[in-house]
């Protein structure tokens, strides 16, 4: 199956790295990184999809090989650089499928695109009661401050939160040592949009469902009496918070699932 990478640009200097694959006519999936994280973690998720599948996965500005010189590092700001890429790729109906913060922009892009989006997927995404619902300003500011005077400790206690007892180690210094070397001033800054996001208002208004495959070890049974009825959340066991990568053909399995019945017609109403 050909693989293509592609670019689309933007305003203020902002140009969006993304790969495509497969027919153009095929049932669409675009796939959106975490923080700290590339378009590439998807490579081998996407080699587990089925080759009739229109797979876009996007590189966020300043993260892998897109760039920016923007100064709003928003959610919604992350999403419309995923709606230029489905702009660019003339794409009609698509699930959107994202990591993390990833899944946050998901979201986003959701609310953007209400007739585009037909379902959106978060992977171990916005079920994280540390950081949703809305914090107060001191809360937002204590938990900023963290990553402004140590940024490393910052990124270290992400992956210690991410990672289930018997990670392993080595799993975790890779993953330390990959998000912590992220482009600044963008590193730090889209930290501080993922917090001040408010996601029960973007919830109130989108109109997709929105299904959550989570890390059981990771789920608090807090989040899911808080967000079951407006979230389906999906228990799984495939290894830490960054599961796309250590679970490929598990993660295409669940995603080919949600496209596969997002493609059934609807009953016809009698």
């Amino acid at each position: 199956m050909t693989i293509s990478h592609r670019t689309v640009r933007r305003s203020n200097h902002t140009t969006i790295r993304y790969t495509a694959r497969g027919p153009a006519g095929g049932p669409a999936l675009a796939l959106i990184h975490g923080w700290a994280c590339e378009r590439g973690d998807f490579d081998a998720v996407i080699d587990h999809l089925p080759d009739d599948y229109r797979v876009l996965a996007i590189d966020l500005a300043e993260h892998g090989e897109s760039r920016s010189g923007r100064e709003v590092w928003t959610m919604e700001e992350f999403a419309r650089d995923v709606a230029a890429v489905l702009e660019a790729e003339a794409v009609d109906r698509v699930v959107v499928a994202g990591h993390s913060l990833g899944g946050a922009v998901a979201v986003e892009v959701g609310r953007l695109l209400p007739d585009t989006v037909s379902h959106v997927v978060a992977l171990d995404a916005l079920h994280y009661l540390s950081l949703f619902p809305a914090m107060s300003e001191e809360q937002a500011e204590g938990m900023l401050r963290v990553f402004r005077e140590d940024f490393a400790a910052g990124v270290r206690g992400l992956v210690e939160g991410g990672s289930p007892e018997g990670t392993d180690p080595a799993l975790k210094e890779a993953y330390f040592e990959k998000m912590v070397a992220v482009r600044q001033p963008a590193g730090v800054r889209s930290i501080e949009g993922l917090v001040r996001w408010d996601m029960d208002a973007a919830l109130r208004e989108i109109r997709q469902p929105v299904t959550v495959f989570a890390i059981r070890e990771l789920v608090a049974r807090e989040a899911i009496e808080r967000y079951g009825d407006r979230l389906e959340i999906v228990l799984v066991d495939l290894g830490s918070h960054h599961f796309p990568v250590e679970s490929p053909k598990g993660t295409a399995e669940l995603l080919a699932g949600v496209v596969a019945a997002e493609a059934v017609p609807p009953e016809p109403i009698p």
